[in-house]
């Protein structure tokens, strides 16, 4: 079991920063995948960025260069930083891990969502 907790979330001028982080608790040491998702209103919910237990990491097209997905492992943490903020990226975001149990099944634990809004 994995739980998660979001927080970070708030209004930015367009060009600014922001910095989200997701605090898990539970069994960690099973998580395999940290994400961030978002929705916009109106649209489904996608992919933003994702790191490897391992520190690998990806990111979809229309964030890569300005935002940045990070890990502590002390503090069982992970972040999603947030550089040059635009108005389409206005949404709800998410974290999410995907873990495995102890008998080896996959799950995903998401946070409770938080609100980034960047006014035009």
């Amino acid at each position: 079991q994995v739980q998660l907790v979001e927080a970070g979330g708030g209004l930015v001028q367009a060009g600014g920063s922001l910095r989200l982080s997701c605090t898990s608790s539970g069994n960690i040491f099973s998580i395999k995948i940290r994400n961030w998702y978002r929705q916009a209103p109106g649209k489904q919910r996608e992919l933003v960025a994702t790191i490897s237990s391992g520190g690998r990491t990806n990111y979809e097209d229309y964030v890569k260069g300005r935002f940045t997905i990070s890990r502590d492992n002390a503090d069982n943490t992970w972040y999603l930083q947030m550089n040059n903020m635009k108005p389409e990226d206005t949404a709800v975001y998410y974290c999410a891990a995907l873990y495995k149990s102890n008998w080896g099944l996959e799950y995903t634990s998401w946070g409770q969502g938080t609100q980034v809004t960047v006014p035009p």
